[in-house]
């Protein structure tokens, strides 16, 4: 547990407002019939407002939910309808899903006069065209509803017949893929400043205007990895990831003593022009993607970055169960306030395999759902009320996020009780004729004419997956023959060959963990050989896998990390890489002493060949692995058998 400062006041009113609203509240219990209920209730919710949206907007980018009319407020180019093309896959509608990639893939086209934002095109739109692209695409979709592997016999004798359900579609031929490369080159222009951090808006025609501004947000520039690096592995062209990896770079060359950065940077002269460090607006996906970009490329810079990040974080910003944001030098609170955005943090806590400060975040935060209906944009820890300004809520889906990753590493039942409220809130406030609309107030519950193309990418798919994963998964997420990584706009990217490279680093498996939620991944408490593990040094104090393992009985203390690990470079280590010493950089401890990860190593060849084949076998790996360092226990249950496992003995009695 990490030690921290606070001021007397700050702690009286964090307190105060624990008692007021109670973290531990018991569950009423969703019984699985409602769950059902529940299921079927959300997935008319998201046609509700996807034909609302089809009805009254398209092919504008978004819908006036209460007006019943549509306006543009990105590009001009079918906004919703692309942002929602796998939420469609997701929830097995073949017929509409085909059709939505067949119109975007004939109808849409980037060559427009307009000023877009970097980051939002990145995480709406090419996001949305690479996952439906790679669901489109990939023969194996056609798996996403079977029961049992006898079944995958009859499934690949009728691969090509419409009867398969599944979502590969036999007509396409890559238009997704074309249109993503085609505006991913429009958005390269912004990469091209001193420190390698993007512009925030640029022009689809003529690139970067000469008067755009040169301050950008930390999200803005570092949330663009795990789009433009699919990309890069789909097209085997290395610059849609080289740039966005050396924006990441940038970012975290320009970070405080401490390991915090700020909220905003100059691009051209990497100076912070706004110093407050928090986990919520401005950063919140930058974090967020330090992690997914391990877990879904196998980078081990990544998950350098991230555990030194994610320190630092926990011990300046969290002031259990709240987060705050502070100075970024000195780490003296400058705002104690709970803002929606915050709301993601329990969710990637659970990726993390940080299970207990998630459970007690989520709580706090959930609380104050409970208290106006919905989370406002801003929520003062000081007065305890909601922050002059900030009463909204567009329908983001943060909390709901969370909500669904805790289930899935707990399967505890009060996170389908908060679901239910989420569903309850949204079907009675935030309801209107075409739609979903946003919440001016949430004291007053007024609504607002505008629908965020989010909430159908990102706050129903959550919704819809919690309850499915309570009445038991049939969908391509849970049942799939890869795992998958979300994207910040809730995007499915899965984790093939194609994209992660499997043998060339750890396996990371955080929520991943397979069990029924009463089996717990454990690694052992293991010393190693400096030449093993190629001089890297590890934190004795920050493990993911082995800290907060009192929470329940019943919980699935899920996160650790296997594998065979390269190590990284001199520079990587001593943070020499990203930038040259000059003015604009500062000397951090970091470049006299080796960064230190948390990593547990398996050396014995068979040993790791046998933990990729079978990650039961954890006493023949021990065995055998017992001349170098014992290395982890597994999960009790047996991973899912490799679909190309599934495939073979298809093959083989065929």
């Amino acid at each position: 547990m990490y030690r921290r400062e606070m001021g007397a006041v700050a702690v009286y009113h964090l307190i105060a407002f624990a008692a007021v609203f109670p973290l531990g509240a018991l569950a009423d219990g969703v019984s699985p019939s409602e769950a059902k209920q529940l299921r079927d209730e959300v997935r008319e919710m998201f046609y509700h407002a996807f034909d609302g949206y089809m009805h009254h907007a398209f092919p504008l980018d978004e819908l006036r939910p209460l007006t019943c009319k549509g306006e543009d407020t990105l590009g001009g180019y079918a906004l919703t309808l692309i942002d929602s093309l796998d939420t469609l896959a997701l929830l097995g509608d073949r017929e509409r899903f085909s059709a939505a990639v067949e119109w975007v893939g004939k109808n849409v086209w980037f060559d427009i006069d307009k000023t877009v934002s970097v980051f939002e095109t990145t995480i709406r739109v090419l996001g949305g065209l690479l996952s439906a692209h790679l669901i489109a695409s990939d023969y194996a979709t056609h798996f996403m509803s079977f029961l049992n592997v006898s079944a995958l016999k009859f499934l690949v004798a009728a691969a090509n017949s419409q009867n398969v359900k599944g979502m590969k579609i036999q007509s396409y031929d890559d238009q997704l893929l074309h249109l993503a490369v085609d505006l991913a080159t429009r958005l390269l222009p912004a990469f091209d400043t001193p420190t390698g951090i993007p512009f925030g808006s640029v022009n689809l025609v003529h690139g970067v205007d000469e008067n755009e501004s040169k301050i950008t947000s930390t999200a803005g520039g570092g949330t663009l990895t795990l789009e433009f690096g699919v990309l890069s592995r789909l097209t085997n062209n290395p610059i849609y990831e080289h740039v966005t990896k050396n924006a990441v770079r940038g970012i975290w060359a320009r970070r405080s003593k401490i390991n915090l950065v700020g909220a905003h940077i100059n691009v051209f002269t990497g100076e912070w022009t706004q110093k407050d460090a928090g986990i919520g607006t401005s950063i919140d996906s930058f974090y967020e993607y330090l992690l997914k970009a391990y877990l879904l490329f196998g980078d081990e810079e990544y998950l350098f970055m991230f555990q030194e990040a994610y320190k630092a974080a926990m011990h300046y910003l969290h002031h259990d169960p709240w987060y705050v944001e502070v100075n970024m030098n000195s780490a003296a609170t400058v705002w104690p306030l709970f803002n929606s955005l915050q709301a993601f943090w329990p969710g990637l806590q659970v990726l993390a395999g940080d299970i207990d400060p998630a459970v007690r975040t989520h709580a706090a935060f959930l609380s104050v759902w409970k208290k106006y209906g919905f989370t406002p944009e801003g929520f003062n820890l000081a007065t305890l009320n909601v922050q002059s300004g900030q009463k909204g809520y567009p329908l983001r889906p943060e909390l709901m996020e969370s909500t669904y990753w805790l289930f899935k590493a707990t399967r505890d039942p009060r996170y389908l009780d908060a679901g239910r409220d989420f569903v309850t809130s949204l079907q009675y406030g935030s309801r209107c004729p075409c739609g979903y609309c946003h919440i001016a107030d949430v004291e007053s519950h007024k609504q607002d004419d505008h629908m965020e193309s989010f909430f159908l990418a990102e706050t129903v798919k959550y919704l819809w997956l919690l309850f499915d994963l309570a009445v038991g998964p049939d969908n391509i997420v849970e049942n799939g023959p890869y795992k998958y990584i979300f994207s910040t706009e809730g995007h499915l990217l899965p984790a093939t060959p194609e994209i992660s490279l499997v043998s060339e680093h750890c396996s990371y498996f955080g929520a991943f963990c397979k069990g029924d939620g009463m089996h717990k991944c454990h690694p052992m408490d293991t010393s190693f050989d400096r030449q093993e593990t190629n001089d890297t040094q590890f934190h004795g104090d920050w493990d993911p896998s082995i800290r907060h393992t009192k929470v329940q009985n019943s919980f699935s203390s899920s996160g650790f990390i296997k594998g065979h690990c390269p190590g990284l470079t001199h520079g990587q280590k001593f943070g020499k890489l990203y930038v040259e010493n000059d003015e604009n950089t500062y000397e951090h401890k970091s470049m006299d002493y080796p960064q230190k990860r948390s990593v547990v190593f398996i050396s014995n060849p068979t040993a790791r060949q046998i933990m990729d084949a079978d990650q039961d076998n954890t006493s023949n790996i021990q065995e055998m692995n017992q001349n170098s360092e014992r290395v982890a226990y597994l999960t009790d249950s047996k991973e899912a058998e490799t679909f190309s496992e599934e495939m073979q003995q298809v093959d083989d009695t065929s």
